[in-house]
């Protein structure tokens, strides 16, 4: 199993230093057998402003992730610590955002975008996803595993709930605010509809609409495209190893008391 989920990886790496007889032969060659083409990637960051829509996508990652853990974290605290009133009824139609496709409210979504002026802007891109139901079910289910005379106790020393939350809650969830965290940012990272349409500048656009503009270049070669797709996979790749530990403690954190 972990030979067939790593294979797709590996060959993309391959893949991005072979030449067109290596990628267009049958039986597929699984190395570089005439010659190694490392120039794939400097053709691929010379077709299109690839530099810039890096630099777009870890922007637009690093605000939406943000943005997820700060409306979640602030929104879960409400939900176990504030006396509201018809919680449970509330936190449900919460959760309900959950249910409405996304395909629904898009449209809607880039109509106010567009008559605000922020297309081809970072505030175009981020501000629909700046808030999530799931974060919130995630952290509220975070917040419910600590003993209610948690917050007792730091009332009576005096704590109010902004430093309650900040200098006790926060710390002790670090696992499940890692765990969001990265979930938040591989959603990010990887949207291609959304920054499709909030975007018409290239130098504006993501990395994942620069590589589809790759299949499409006068310079079309696979191994570019690969060079193109590892580039915008190196990130994620990274982030889901050396942040899978954190995944597991996060997700299962409120599961048992």
């Amino acid at each position: 199993m972990f030979v067939i989920v790593l294979f797709p990886v590996y060959y993309g790496l391959v893949g991005s230093f072979m030449g067109e007889r290596d990628t267009n032969s049958f039986p597929p060659a699984l190395w570089p057998v005439h010659g190694v083409f490392p120039e794939n990637y400097s053709n691929a960051l010379g077709i299109i402003p690839l530099g810039n829509q890096y630099l777009t996508s870890v922007l637009q990652t690093l605000v939406i992730t943000i943005g997820q853990l700060v409306t979640s974290v602030l929104a879960a605290y409400a939900f176990v610590f504030l006396p509201l009133r018809w919680r449970g009824f509330w936190f449900a139609v919460f959760l309900s955002t959950m249910m409405i496709p996304y395909e629904s409210i898009i449209i809607p979504n880039y109509l106010l975008i567009s008559e605000l002026g922020l297309k081809d802007t970072i505030a175009g891109l981020t501000l629909p996803f700046l808030a999530t139901g799931f974060g919130t079910f995630l952290m509220r289910q975070s917040f419910l595993s600590f003993p209610t005379e948690l917050r007792d106790a730091a009332r009576v020393d005096g704590a109010g709930h902004l430093r309650f939350l900040v200098s006790i809650l926060v710390p002790l969830s670090r696992p499940s605010l890692a765990a969001l965290g990265i979930w938040s940012a591989l959603s990010a990272w990887n949207m291609y509809f959304w920054p499709l349409l909030a975007t018409e500048d290239p130098r504006h656009q993501t990395i994942q609409i620069g590589i589809s503009q790759l299949k499409t270049s006068d310079g079309d070669s696979p191994g570019m495209v690969l060079a193109g797709v590892m580039l915008a996979l190196f990130p994620t790749l990274l982030l889901v190893i050396f942040g899978q530990r954190f995944i597991v403690r996060g997700l299962t954190a409120g599961a048992v008391k």
